[in-house]
């Protein structure tokens, strides 16, 4: 596994997490140990982005110009590494 699917998978477990604690308070709004779950997840995540966005490109739209549609010059995901 290259460093780069490590690090996606590490992003990926995080962002579902979130996804899935987010879910759980549509049930139970008030629960302050998933709140706080949340902010954990959100804090691990936000350096992983970041480490992964500039190692490899964005994972997420922004508003950063300077690199505008370079994405298309990197390997496709079919396409290996």
């Amino acid at each position: 596994m290259t460093a780069r699917n490590i690090l996606l998978r590490k992003i990926s477990t995080h962002a579902f997490a979130i996804h899935e604690y987010r879910l759980f308070l549509d049930t139970h709004p008030k629960d302050e140990q998933t709140i706080a779950k949340i902010a954990e997840c959100e804090e691990k995540l936000r350096p992983l982005v970041e480490e992964y966005e500039k190692k490899f490109g964005p994972l997420r739209m922004n508003n950063d110009n300077t690199r505008k549609w370079t994405w298309v010059n990197d390997p496709w995901p079919w396409e290996g590494e």
